[in-house]
């Protein structure tokens, strides 16, 4: 699973989510890209459930790339727990997803490969998302 090694502070706030996506909105490494519409949280096993998904549809042909990280520690109380005691424990660790955002990059496939392996992964991502080529493929 992806995890930091360490961070520098055990328990985050959640903070907002808002605006557009800054950083990694175009794709760098491939030709055919999974962009996010919308903002969100996305956990450690959703973006492993995705990239095994490619990897599976594209039949070990051609090159994956994750763009994001999953940095962000979300902390859970456990059920039926009353009020106070301070901060839950970290349940697992998402990654913060901006609309605009590049998810993954798929290169060195063939164009119908690539396009079903990024739309079963689409099915595994809990955001909406669309597929984006890089500007001069698939223009045959």
């Amino acid at each position: 699973m992806l995890m930091p090694k360490r961070v520098k502070y055990r328990k985050q706030q959640r903070g907002r989510m808002k605006g557009k996506a800054l950083r990694g909105a175009t794709i760098a490494f491939g030709e055919y890209g999974l962009k996010a519409l919308e903002c969100g949280y996305l956990s450690q096993r959703q973006i492993e459930a995705a990239r095994r998904a490619i990897v599976h549809e594209m039949k070990r042909r051609g090159k994956v790339w994750i763009r994001i990280f999953p940095d962000k520690p979300y902390t859970h109380r456990a059920a039926e727990t009353r009020m106070g005691k301070g901060k839950g424990a970290v349940d697992h660790w998402v990654a913060v997803i901006r609309p605009g955002r590049i998810l993954f990059e798929v290169g060195g496939a063939e164009n119908n490969e690539a396009l079903a392996a990024l739309t079963r992964a689409r099915y595994k991502l809990g955001l909406k998302t669309k597929i984006v080529l890089k500007e001069g493929v698939g223009e045959d």
